[in-house]
């Protein structure tokens, strides 16, 4: 396919990734669960769809990191426990393509960041973890494995630019979100809503962040590796 011909298809498909996100947070606030079980699993295929359109260089890792979302998403749909762990299961496999990926691409190398951004990340992890524990149940364990899984993700996307540790950042806050209502706490205001909004905007930036942090230096900003998605 020639560069023009990338290039459109990878702005179809950005297009597509945002009009089907903003159709599907808007079925969250109007209480349309048919639209939002239509939409939710096309998400994450959307967005590995544009990822593979623009970026012909970008990391092995991350299409299949969206797949297991995209896994994630669809067995948290389902409902009932057993499903519920095996998305959690598909959300972990995500994770590890995202640390791995990360740490591949030298995320890890300035020593001194990384330090104090795992010791952030760790002291939230503790907080959040004694506050929710009492109310997670048979959960405990998975959750907290999961979450570590998860704070890996949030520390090594912050070694690849703002972009990336900001996705790493609201990857966070959505699970945690997540993990409220298995504790059963209070639920904020639209709390379904923001659970959404903020992973569909994380995914967003970790593949767009990953994308630009790896564009070869060859390649112009008007192709597209870096046309779309500013």
């Amino acid at each position: 396919m020639t560069i023009t011909g990338r290039l459109r298809t990878a702005r179809g498909l950005l297009s597509a990734f945002a009009v089907t996100s903003a159709a599907h947070l808007g079925a969250i606030a109007t209480g349309a669960s048919a639209v939002q079980h239509a939409t939710k699993p096309a998400l994450m295929p959307l967005l590995a769809g544009w990822v593979a359109a623009r970026a012909e260089h970008a990391p092995k890792l991350l299409v299949p990191a969206l797949g297991f979302s995209t896994g994630g998403d669809v067995l948290l749909q389902v409902g009932g426990e057993a499903a519920f762990l095996a998305g959690m299961g598909s959300f972990a496999a995500a994770h590890i393509c995202y640390v791995t990926m990360f740490v591949k691409l030298g995320a890890l190398g300035d020593r001194r960041r990384t330090v104090l951004t795992a010791l952030a990340y760790a002291a939230a992890w503790g907080v959040m973890i004694s506050q929710l524990w009492p109310g997670l149940g048979d959960l405990k364990i998975p959750v907290a494995i999961y979450s570590l899984l998860l704070s890996s993700t949030a520390v090594s996307s912050a070694g690849l630019g703002w972009r990336t540790g900001l996705g790493g950042a609201l990857f966070l806050l959505s699970d945690t979100l997540i993990a409220t209502e298995i504790a059963e706490w209070k639920a904020l205001p639209g709390h379904g809503f923001w659970i959404m909004a903020t992973y569909i905007t994380a995914q967003y930036l970790l593949a767009e962040g990953t994308i630009r942090a790896t564009r070869p230096e060859d390649v112009p900003l008007s192709a597209p590796l870096a046309a779309a998605g500013r």
